[in-house]
Formats: C-alpha cells, structure tokens, sequence
C-alpha cells in the first residue's frame, strides 16, 4: 500500500505568526489540528518536516539533529521572508525542544514547548519508540509480519544508535542554555506522558530567564498531547497565552 506522504502547512490569517514544529520521528500532522484552531483566531501558522522525517523510517538514518536544527532555522527565515515579523514558536516533544533553542537563538514573540524531553523516562524508551514508529510505518505499507522483522533488525544498526546519541546530546545543550531564554514561556505537560519524565516541564520552567513564565500539566493527556484526550483546553489556553503577548499589531 502506497503511503500518502505528509507535507508542511503554511496557514495564513493575520500578522501575527506561530512556527509550529513536530515530534521525533514524526510530523507536521501533531499540530495540524492546533495550526487550523489558530488561523481560525487570526494567526497565521507555519509546520515545516524535518529532513528524514514523514518519509520511510530509513531516511531517517541518513539526517542528523543538525539538519533538523537546519530545518527550523530555514522555517523561521520563511517566515521573515515572507514578511512576518513577530513570530512566536511552538513545539511538540522534540518540536518542544527546538522551540527552546529558537527561544535563545532569535528573536521570538513567546514559546510554548509541549512535553519536551530535557529528561527522558530511559534511553530504552527512545530506542523502543523508534522502533515502534519503523514497525508502523512497514505495517501500513502492508507488508508482512515476516518482511516487517527482517527490515526492522536491518534499520536497527549502528548508524540509529549514533543518530540516537546525536539527539541526546542535542537535549543536553538546550539544556544548558535554558537561563537563555528571556521570552515569555508557556511550559506544557502531559501528567501521563509515557516517553518524557514529566519534570522536565518543572526544569524549564525553573531554570529559563523569562519574565512571564508559566507551567500547566495536563493530568488527562500523555506524550502527544496535541491530539489526546484534553486537545481542546490546550488549543484555548495556548491561544490565552499568545493574545496575552505584546503584540506590535
């Protein structure tokens, strides 16, 4: 079965603009619902793909968080080149994460990290993940179980455990820059999140330098908490924060 392969939106309403940015080994779908809430309320949205990511899981293996780091940087300048100058970003897990680094790299409007993993539940919980996801994907191309192992114990190689240790270390620098950060800050957390240590919200929230700084946990909701059961309540209180931003028009 032919896959359809996902692609970026771009969602325009008003002035103001919203970079949206996906999770590992996922894409632009987690915050497609979140985009069209948003253009619905006058913002206009922007959700690149990330190099290797929407497409068969080994492509994966050929990019690195360095062309992921790329990728967002690129979706930023789209934004300015397009005339938008107040962008706030969003993102979800390691979409959450490459909003912090944007947060202490460019200027921004406000940030809204969604279950980003400063701290993980365990390494094993990203590499079963990752696996998960390449399983999936070979399921809904509708192959059999027997093709599904082989390609999986093929795709589990070396180059996924460097890619693996590459994002760590990735994480582990925003991290560190985190008292970089001066925007405001909306910290968002699934209290059932199942791949990220739900503290890592509190860290964030703790150890950024922002002025206007918030935490919500969402006790109904785990990792991808754009599309679970408290989607609703957090498309609003997202869009409380970003109208409570000093918005130049």
């Amino acid at each position: 079965m032919k896959i359809i392969e996902p692609k970026p939106f771009f969602l325009e309403a008003g002035n103001r603009a919203v970079l949206l940015l996906h999770g590992f080994t996922s894409h632009s779908n987690d915050v497609r619902m979140l985009g069209h809430f948003l253009q619905k309320h006058g913002y206009t949205s922007y959700a690149p793909i990330y190099s290797g990511h929407g497409v068969e899981p080994e492509e994966l293996l050929k990019t690195s968080p360095e062309d992921w780091w790329n990728d967002v940087q690129e979706a930023y300048h789209l934004l300015k080149d397009r005339g938008y100058e107040e962008i706030a970003v969003g993102g979800l897990s390691l979409g959450g994460a490459m909003s912090l680094k944007l947060g202490y790299s460019v200027p921004v409007k406000g940030i809204f990290p969604m279950c980003a993993p400063v701290r993980l539940r365990s390494r094993d919980h990203l590499y079963q993940g990752v696996l998960a996801f390449a399983r999936n994907y070979k399921k809904m191309e509708g192959k059999s179980r027997e093709q599904i192992e082989k390609e999986v114990a093929a795709f589990d190689n070396s180059r996924l455990q460097e890619l693996l240790d590459e994002n760590r270390e990735l994480v582990a620098e925003i991290t560190q820059n985190l008292d970089l950060i001066f925007a405001p800050i909306f910290v968002i957390q699934g209290s059932r999140d199942e791949m990220v240590d739900p503290e890592s919200a509190q860290i964030i929230h703790d150890s950024v330098s922002s002025y206007q700084k918030s935490l919500k946990f969402y006790h109904e909701s785990g990792h991808v908490i754009t599309v679970d059961k408290e989607k609703n309540q957090l498309h609003e209180d997202i869009l409380t924060f970003l109208n409570s931003l000093d918005w130049e028009n």
